[in-house]
């Protein structure tokens, strides 16, 4: 009896586990992929500072970016680890359709991005707007790009899985330890995080206290004596305190008749040093609002804000 060819063919199958896996390894590599270039980006914003595009959102961009990879990189390690085993034992597993499907896809979107980078590269360059922060992220994203299409085009090519893919899931891994780690170096780390909530709430609360003080001044044509004046049973406005320790905030009135006053803070972090200790990433803002011209710049401890209301600009109301 004749041995028939597709008899002996290996059973291309596309049971609900495989699909599962060959899904969720591709959807968790995409997902590290973008939080990787994310990463380098940030890394770029950090070390090539651009004083007209300065990005506020720079630390939650990070952070964003690192749980991902702390959470999905390890996925897609493990999901890629168990399909290895899957495929060492059932051999027809690596030949079903839904694999076939999402890695020439995935080859599909890596090579758009290249080519796409490559194309956006030459377009800046002959526009003479190439510069060293231009530079670096469009490598970033033509490496990150590259090596996914290098190691699955030699994947697709094989019968069984290459001995590299052991090397590669190693030196990948590395590479995103190394950005994990190094993003702590630059936003610090959670109890910094918090503490930098707890001085911008700070920094909110005397805001609003301070437009307080405004706003008496401009009903009754004097400052409050304290900050139990400023409460108001109609509104429901009741002075806030710190955040973190429920201590009241410290006002005092300096010269009545020149309208000046004094409110005072206790912050964990340092707002005018943008590097290195405690300090913050980010100096408080300035801004001009009744009458006062509002720099809120703070260092660490106990620190006080000078204010003056020009009666010019906030006069007391008509009655």
């Amino acid at each position: 009896m004749e041995n028939n060819p597709q008899m002996n063919a290996p059973v291309k199958r596309n049971l609900p586990r495989d699909v599962f896996l060959h899904l969720f390894a591709m959807v968790t590599l995409y997902w590290s992929a973008i939080s990787v270039i994310t990463l380098c980006w940030q890394y770029v914003n950090h070390f090539f500072p651009d004083a007209l595009n300065y990005n506020y959102g720079f630390s939650g961009s990070i952070r964003f970016a690192v749980a991902s990879l702390i959470i999905v990189f390890p996925l897609y390690l493990l999901t890629s680890w168990v399909l290895a085993k899957i495929y060492a034992k059932e051999s027809e597993v690596r030949e079903s359709k839904i694999r076939k499907w999402l890695i020439y896809l995935t080859l599909f979107v890596a090579a758009l991005v290249i080519i796409g980078d490559l194309i956006f590269v030459i377009n800046t360059f002959l526009g003479g707007e190439i510069t060293a922060r231009f530079i670096l992220k469009a490598l970033s994203v033509l490496v990150v790009a590259a090596a996914i299409f290098w190691y699955y085009l030699d994947d697709v090519r094989r019968a069984s899985t290459s001995k590299m893919a052991k090397g590669f899931g190693i030196a990948s891994a590395a590479v995103v330890l190394i950005l994990i780690v190094g993003a702590f170096f630059i936003v610090g780390s959670p109890m910094k995080a918090r503490s930098e909530q707890f001085d911008m709430q700070r920094i909110n609360d005397l805001q609003s206290i301070q437009s307080q003080v405004v706003y008496y001044y401009q009903s009754k044509g004097q400052l409050p004596s304290s900050l139990t004046d400023l409460n108001d049973s109609i509104s429901g406005y009741v002075p806030a305190n710190d955040p973190e320790t429920r201590v009241p905030y410290e006002y005092t009135v300096k010269d009545p008749a020149n309208l000046k006053f004094q409110l005072c803070g206790t912050f964990d972090l340092d707002s005018t040093s943008p590097n290195g200790g405690k300090s913050a990433p980010i100096p408080a803002p300035a801004m001009y609002s009744g009458g006062i011209s509002q720099n809120w710049n703070h260092g660490a401890g106990r620190v006080c804000f000078d204010r003056t209301i020009d009666q010019q600009l906030y006069p007391p109301f008509k009655k």
